[in-house]
Protein backbone atom coordinates (compact mmCIF):
# COMPACT_ATOMS: atom_id res chain seq x y z
CA UNK A 1 0.00 0.00 0.00
CA UNK A 2 1.09 3.49 -0.62
CA UNK A 3 2.11 5.87 1.75
CA UNK A 4 -0.82 8.07 0.24
CA UNK A 5 -3.31 4.95 1.29
CA UNK A 6 -2.08 4.41 4.42
CA UNK A 7 -2.81 8.49 5.28
CA UNK A 8 -6.12 8.10 3.95
CA UNK A 9 -7.04 5.06 6.12
CA UNK A 10 -5.48 6.96 8.99
CA UNK A 11 -7.80 10.04 8.38
CA UNK A 12 -10.53 7.43 8.34
CA UNK A 13 -9.56 5.88 10.96
CA UNK A 14 -10.07 8.90 13.14
CA UNK A 15 -13.51 9.20 12.32
CA UNK A 16 -14.26 5.85 13.60
CA UNK A 17 -14.44 3.71 10.45
CA UNK A 18 -13.59 0.51 11.60
CA UNK A 19 -13.52 -0.78 8.14
CA UNK A 20 -10.81 1.23 7.41
CA UNK A 21 -9.00 0.03 10.47
CA UNK A 22 -9.79 -3.31 9.70
CA UNK A 23 -7.68 -2.37 6.14
CA UNK A 24 -5.12 -0.21 8.04
CA UNK A 25 -4.42 -3.29 10.35
CA UNK A 26 -3.68 -6.24 8.00
CA UNK A 27 -1.70 -3.38 5.79
CA UNK A 28 0.48 -2.12 8.56
CA UNK A 29 0.25 -4.99 11.23
CA UNK A 30 3.32 -7.02 9.97
CA UNK A 31 6.21 -4.52 10.06
CA UNK A 32 4.78 -2.96 13.16
CA UNK A 33 4.99 -6.78 14.67
CA UNK A 34 8.39 -6.61 13.63
CA UNK A 35 9.22 -3.37 15.24
CA UNK A 36 8.18 -5.19 18.36
CA UNK A 37 9.71 -8.38 17.98
CA UNK A 38 12.62 -6.43 17.50
CA UNK A 39 12.91 -4.19 20.67
CA UNK A 40 11.44 -6.39 22.90
CA UNK A 41 12.87 -9.67 22.12
CA UNK A 42 9.69 -11.60 23.02
CA UNK A 43 7.38 -12.96 20.67
CA UNK A 44 4.77 -12.96 23.16
CA UNK A 45 5.42 -9.44 24.52
CA UNK A 46 5.30 -8.16 20.95
CA UNK A 47 2.03 -9.78 20.55
CA UNK A 48 0.48 -8.04 23.82
CA UNK A 49 1.93 -4.49 22.60
CA UNK A 50 0.94 -4.95 19.13
CA UNK A 51 -2.84 -4.40 20.17
CA UNK A 52 -1.78 -2.06 22.22
CA UNK A 53 -0.26 -0.09 19.89
CA UNK A 54 -3.13 -0.35 17.54
CA UNK A 55 -6.03 0.80 20.63
CA UNK A 56 -3.67 3.95 20.71
CA UNK A 57 -3.77 4.44 16.86
CA UNK A 58 -7.57 4.61 17.00
CA UNK A 59 -7.54 6.54 20.14
CA UNK A 60 -4.71 9.38 18.11
CA UNK A 61 -5.45 8.92 14.87
CA UNK A 62 -6.91 12.31 14.92
CA UNK A 63 -3.27 14.05 15.54
CA UNK A 64 -1.61 12.42 12.79
CA UNK A 65 -0.84 15.35 10.57
CA UNK A 66 -0.69 14.52 6.81
CA UNK A 67 1.53 17.13 5.67
CA UNK A 68 4.37 16.87 8.89
CA UNK A 69 5.55 12.95 8.80
CA UNK A 70 5.17 9.92 6.54
CA UNK A 71 2.26 7.58 7.65
CA UNK A 72 4.47 4.73 8.09
CA UNK A 73 6.96 6.77 10.43
CA UNK A 74 4.13 8.16 12.52
CA UNK A 75 2.96 4.63 12.59
CA UNK A 76 6.32 2.99 13.68
CA UNK A 77 7.25 5.99 16.37
CA UNK A 78 3.79 5.09 18.32
CA UNK A 79 4.99 1.34 18.04
CA UNK A 80 8.47 2.14 18.98
CA UNK A 81 7.55 4.32 22.07
CA UNK A 82 5.03 1.82 23.68
CA UNK A 83 7.53 -0.87 23.01
CA UNK A 84 9.95 1.24 25.44
CA UNK A 85 7.36 2.00 27.91
CA UNK A 86 7.55 -1.62 28.22
CA UNK A 87 10.98 -2.46 28.50
CA UNK A 88 10.86 0.60 31.29
CA UNK A 89 7.70 -1.23 33.34
CA UNK A 90 10.05 -4.19 33.11
CA UNK A 91 12.50 -2.98 34.49
CA UNK A 92 11.77 -0.97 37.52
CA UNK A 93 16.11 0.79 38.07
CA UNK A 94 14.70 1.97 41.80
CA UNK A 95 13.84 -2.12 42.51
CA UNK A 96 17.63 -2.91 41.94
CA UNK A 97 18.62 -0.07 44.03
CA UNK A 98 16.81 -1.14 47.20
CA UNK A 99 17.48 -4.58 46.67
CA UNK A 100 21.58 -4.06 46.55
CA UNK A 101 21.14 -3.00 50.17
CA UNK A 102 20.26 -6.86 51.01
CA UNK A 103 23.96 -7.76 49.07
CA UNK A 104 25.61 -5.40 50.96
CA UNK A 105 29.05 -6.72 52.52
CA UNK A 106 28.08 -7.65 55.87
CA UNK A 107 31.26 -7.27 57.65
CA UNK A 108 32.03 -3.48 59.06
CA UNK A 109 33.74 -1.12 57.08
CA UNK A 110 37.36 0.59 57.74
CA UNK A 111 36.20 3.31 59.37
CA UNK A 112 33.89 1.35 61.67
CA UNK A 113 36.57 -1.20 62.24
CA UNK A 114 38.85 1.45 63.44
CA UNK A 115 35.83 2.63 66.18
CA UNK A 116 35.11 -0.25 67.24
CA UNK A 117 39.16 -1.17 68.05
CA UNK A 118 39.10 2.28 69.78
CA UNK A 119 36.39 1.54 71.84
CA UNK A 120 37.67 -2.25 72.68
CA UNK A 121 41.24 -0.64 73.74
CA UNK A 122 39.16 2.36 75.75
CA UNK A 123 37.14 -1.15 77.28
CA UNK A 124 40.02 -3.26 77.81
CA UNK A 125 41.86 -0.43 79.74
CA UNK A 126 38.68 -0.08 82.23
CA UNK A 127 38.40 -3.19 82.89
CA UNK A 128 42.26 -3.22 83.89
CA UNK A 129 41.29 -0.43 86.53
CA UNK A 130 38.76 -3.24 88.44
CA UNK A 131 40.16 -5.49 90.80
CA UNK A 132 40.88 -8.36 88.78
CA UNK A 133 38.32 -11.19 90.17
CA UNK A 134 35.92 -8.70 89.53
CA UNK A 135 37.01 -7.81 85.91
CA UNK A 136 37.06 -11.96 85.45
CA UNK A 137 33.72 -11.82 86.35
CA UNK A 138 32.59 -9.13 84.10
CA UNK A 139 34.61 -10.59 81.21
CA UNK A 140 32.88 -14.06 82.14
CA UNK A 141 29.22 -12.78 82.50
CA UNK A 142 29.37 -10.05 79.32
CA UNK A 143 31.91 -11.91 77.14
CA UNK A 144 31.60 -15.06 77.51
CA UNK A 145 28.14 -15.77 78.26
CA UNK A 146 28.70 -17.29 81.47
CA UNK A 147 25.21 -17.33 84.17
CA UNK A 148 25.59 -15.60 87.67
CA UNK A 149 25.30 -18.41 89.59
CA UNK A 150 28.07 -20.46 87.21
CA UNK A 151 30.57 -17.08 88.15
CA UNK A 152 28.39 -16.85 91.85
CA UNK A 153 30.36 -20.47 92.32
CA UNK A 154 33.82 -20.25 90.62
CA UNK A 155 34.27 -17.32 92.86
CA UNK A 156 33.14 -18.97 95.67
CA UNK A 157 30.35 -16.15 96.56
CA UNK A 158 27.01 -15.87 97.12
CA UNK A 159 24.64 -15.74 93.77
CA UNK A 160 23.45 -11.88 95.52
CA UNK A 161 26.61 -11.21 95.74
CA UNK A 162 28.24 -11.84 92.31
CA UNK A 163 25.20 -9.70 91.23
CA UNK A 164 26.39 -6.39 93.23
CA UNK A 165 30.17 -7.04 91.95
CA UNK A 166 28.93 -7.08 88.40
CA UNK A 167 26.37 -4.57 88.97
CA UNK A 168 29.07 -2.02 90.67
CA UNK A 169 31.48 -3.58 88.20
CA UNK A 170 29.49 -2.10 85.10
CA UNK A 171 29.01 1.43 86.96
CA UNK A 172 33.08 1.85 87.52
CA UNK A 173 33.02 0.64 83.59
CA UNK A 174 30.85 3.63 82.66
CA UNK A 175 32.22 6.12 84.58
CA UNK A 176 35.79 5.22 82.69
CA UNK A 177 34.28 5.14 79.25
CA UNK A 178 32.56 8.29 79.76
CA UNK A 179 34.92 10.57 81.11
Amino acid sequence: MTPEGISELISRVSLRDRAAFDVLYASTSAKLFGVCLRILGNRTEAEDALQDIYVKIWNKADRFAVANTSPISWLVAIARNHCIDVLRARKPAAAELDQAVDVAEPSPNPEQSAMAAGEARRLHDCLGQLEPVRADAVRGAYLNGDSYEALASRYNVPLNTMRTWLRRSLLKLKECLEG
